[in-house]
């Protein structure tokens, strides 16, 4: 950041005098895209969170007859038809298939977004409509096939939701970037813990999922009755939201202008993207390999306890903007691959049998992507030219989706592969 740039000094300022001084209007708005990044983000997180429970139960139901009771939360006094004979405890189908039907629309639907011109009242509309019809798709699935339309109808919500909010906060204040993140922290945290909880509770992962309905409606009272751009902004506020789109039309980047601009933007998304990688590798590759038996907890509740850590790691340091910011993105890239490793290490041959080791790791893990995301699109926000900003923080949020698609993919096959290895340490196990 150069610092003979008065509007960059005077944003340093700003960002570093805390909230209590900024203007009223600007907390309206932190507060609106805090909410923002936790409602668009929270049908994501929920469809992670049930994948084990989902796919366990609509492998039950094909093979069991009569179906199993919804109603019980775990449905794990059901026999286990996803063991193998290597003694490892496998679902038919890894989790990792879930993730692909969660972020593979999300992909598309962010690689075209930025390139349309549509107002972003319809784009929310749409976006509040995915949400709500992936609750209640999903919640009355009783097959795989319906349940991965449920689960793609969430990811195109929060897809279209993400590059629009992200977009949509050069008409704000600076800090709005450290709410929307820490709002998507937020959201990992209360979509697990909800989902954690309530199942925990009694209620069935359904149930559940019906309860989140919630969700959609706040996401569409915040952007239309409460936050407005900021004075502080790139648009006055006086301006409606249509019109000013219209007026910017003029200013608006050309498509070749868009398509040379990706090319500057890879330093800032490559290493988001790595990070990214090795993140969900881990998540939907060997977390449910992650089984400790002797835990008093089912295979079940710990996968969601896992999310939930890890959920919690992210939203500390998607948190930390005000207190820490950090520049060498590839440093964080590289402790991310150190943290695959050592979960590879563990699903495979077991050399850790402490619970609380492997919760202490996911933390991490979440610390590391947390501060990634948040970070870069600081830095984003605070060094591309103005012209150029909507676009830019709206296709950057390419990386971490494509990084995520191609992990799912590839913890399909270290799922499949590490399934088919016997157990070498069982000692604990048994």
């Amino acid at each position: 950041m150069d610092s003979e740039d008065s509007e960059d000094e005077n944003i340093e300022f700003n960002l570093d005098s805390g909230l209590n001084e900024v203007v009223p209007e600007i907390k309206r708005n932190l507060v609106g895209f805090w909410l923002l990044g936790l409602f668009n983000n929270f049908a994501y997180v929920i469809m992670l969170s049930a994948a084990h429970d989902l796919l366990r139960e609509n492998a039950n139901q094909d093979e069991i007859e009569p179906q199993p009771e919804i109603g019980s939360a775990d449905n794990e006094t059901s026999p286990i038809l996803y063991s193998n004979n290597t003694g490892r405890d496998c679902n038919p189908v890894s989790t990792g298939a879930i993730l692909l039907a969660d972020i593979l629309p999300a992909i598309l639907i962010k690689s075209l977004a930025p390139f349309l011109h549509l107002p972003a009242s319809l784009k929310v509309s749409v976006v509040t409509i995915l949400a709500g019809a992936s609750f209640l798709i999903v919640s009355f699935s009783h097959s795989n096939l319906v349940t991965y339309t449920g689960v793609i109808c969430a990811s195109l919500s929060s897809g279209l939701g993400e590059v629009t909010f992200l977009s949509y906060s050069h008409q704000f204040h600076p800090m709005v970037i450290s709410a929307w993140s820490s709002g998507t922290g937020g959201a990992g945290v209360l979509g697990a813990g909800s989902f954690a909880l309530l199942t925990h509770l009694g209620l069935s992962p359904r149930t559940t999922l019906l309860l989140m309905l919630v969700v959609p409606v706040g996401m569409f009272l915040t952007f239309f009755f409460l936050i407005k751009p900021s004075s502080q902004g790139h648009a006055e506020d006086s301006v409606p939201l249509v019109l000013q789109e219209e007026t910017e039309l003029g200013s608006r980047m050309t498509f070749q202008e868009k398509l040379g601009s990706m090319r500057g933007l890879l330093r800032y998304m490559i290493p988001l993207g790595l990070v990214y990688f090795f993140e969900y590798l881990i998540n939907q590759g060997l977390f449910e390999l992650l089984y400790f038996p002797k835990s008093g907890l089912t295979h079940s509740q710990q996968y969601r306890w896992y999310q939930l850590d890890y959920q919690m790691g992210v939203l500390v340091s998607r948190s930390s903007l005000h207190w820490i910011k950090i520049e060498k993105i590839g440093l964080l890239a590289l402790l991310q691959f150190t943290n695959f490793i050592i979960f590879l290490l563990q699903s495979i041959y077991w050399v850790s049998s402490s619970l609380w080791i492997v919760f202490l790791l996911i933390f991490l893990e979440g610390l590391l992507g947390g501060a990634a995301y948040v970070n870069t699109f600081y830095r984003i926000s605070m060094e591309v030219e103005t012209r150029r900003k909507e676009f830019s923080l709206g296709i950057a949020s390419l990386a971490d989706s494509t990084a995520i698609g191609l992990a799912g993919f590839v913890s399909i096959y270290i799922h499949n592969l590490i399934c088919a290895l016997p157990i070498n340490n069982s000692s604990f196990l048994a």
